[in-house]
C-alpha cells in the first residue's frame, strides 16, 4: 500500500487531510526486517521487560477525520513475536458531508509465530464517520490476540453521538481457511439507540477481545471468572476464543480488559498503564 493508492481509494474523488502508511517485518528472533513509514503513521521500538518486539504506533496528525487515509502492514516471521500498541487512544472526530476516513491493517503470522495487536481506545466524536477493516492471515500453529475498544463519546465531557458512523470489519483466516468475521456497523443517532434496553443501556464503551491459538479451549474457564455482569467469553469454535464487553465508560472498561488481556500474553506493554 502506498500514499497514491490511499490517495486515489476515494469514491468521491477528494483529497484526503491525512494519510499514513506503516509496514513492519521480523525476522525470527524477534528482530526487525523491514520498517517503512509515510505521512502521518510512525513507530517506535522502545525496550521494555518483555522478550517480544514491541511497537508502539504513533499517527502524527492528531487524529482522524473525514478522508484521511491509514493503512498498516505487519509480518510476523517463524517462531517470532511481534506487539502492536498505540500511544495513547485514537480520535475520530467529525467528518464533512459525504467525506468517509478509512482504515486498513493487514497482519500475516508465519509457523509459530504470534502477533498481539493492542492498539488502545478508538473514541468516537459526534458526527464521525469510518469504515475501518482488520484481516489476519496466520499459519495453523500462529496465536493471534486482538482487541478492539469503541468509546462512544467521552462520559465525563458529557459527550453523545447524535449523529454518526463507524463499519468495523475483523476476517481472521487460519491455514487458509475462514475461521472468524466479525462485523459492528453504527449509523446515525448512536448514542439514543444504544440506550435501548434491547440495545446497550448504559454502555458508553464496548470492547471485543479475540484470541486465536492453539491452546485457546484451555483458557476459557479463567476468562469466565474474569467477565463482569455485563460481558461474556466462548470457545466459538476449535482453537478460536472471543469476548464481547459492555461498560459504561471506558476507564471502567480498561479496568476490565488489563486482567483479560494479562491471562492471555502477560504484562501488558507501559502505555496500557492505568
Amino acid at each position: 500500500m502506498t500514499l497514491a493508492a490511499l490517495i486515489t481509494d476515494d469514491p468521491h474523488g477528494l483529497t484526503p487531510r491525512a494519510q499514513g502508511v506503516l509496514r513492519i517485518g521480523m525476522h525470527d528472533g524477534n528482530r526487525l526486517r523491514t520498517l517503512r513509514q509515510q505521512g502521518a503513521s510512525k513507530a517506535l521500538f522502545p525496550r521494555h521487560a518483555g522478550r517480544d518486539l514491541l511497537a508502539v504506533t504513533l499517527n502524527t496528525a492528531g487524529g482522524v477525520t473525514g478522508g484521511d487515509r491509514f493503512a498498516v502492514t505487519a509480518d510476523a516471521a517463524a517462531d517470532s513475536h511481534l506487539t502492536l500498541t498505540t500511544q495513547t487512544a485514537e480520535r475520530i472526530y467529525k467528518a464533512q458531508p459525504g467525506q468517509t476516513a478509512r482504515m486498513t491493517a493487514d497482519l500475516t503470522i508465519a509457523a509459530k509465530g504470534r502477533i498481539d495487536w493492542l492498539p488502545q481506545e478508538t473514541i468516537l466524536f459526534d458526527r464521525c464517520s469510518l469504515r475501518r477493516r482488520l484481516t489476519v492471515d496466520m499459519a495453523a500453529d500462529a496465536q493471534f490476540l486482538g482487541v478492539e475498544t469503541l468509546v462512544l463519546g467521552r462520559a465525563l465531557m458529557g459527550e453523545r453521538l447524535t449523529a454518526g458512523f463507524l463499519k468495523d470489519d475483523v476476517r481472521i483466516r487460519r491455514d487458509g481457511k475462514l475461521v472468524f468475521a466479525d462485523a459492528i456497523a453504527l449509523d446515525g443517532p448512536v448514542s439514543d439507540r444504544m440506550t435501548a434496553t434491547w440495545c446497550g443501556g448504559d454502555a458508553g464503551c464496548l470492547a471485543s477481545v479475540t484470541y486465536v491459538a492453539p491452546d485457546a479451549g484451555s483458557r476459557l474457564d479463567a476468562l469466565r471468572d474474569l467477565m463482569p455482569a455485563t460481558g461474556g467469553v466462548s470457545l466459538i469454535r476449535d482453537g478460536v476464543l472471543f469476548v464481547r464487553l459492555a461498560m459504561p465508560d471506558s476507564f471502567g472498561m480498561r479496568r476490565v480488559l488489563i486482567p483479560i488481556l494479562t491471562a492471555l500474553r502477560g504484562p501488558l506493554p507501559p502505555t496500557w498503564t492505568l
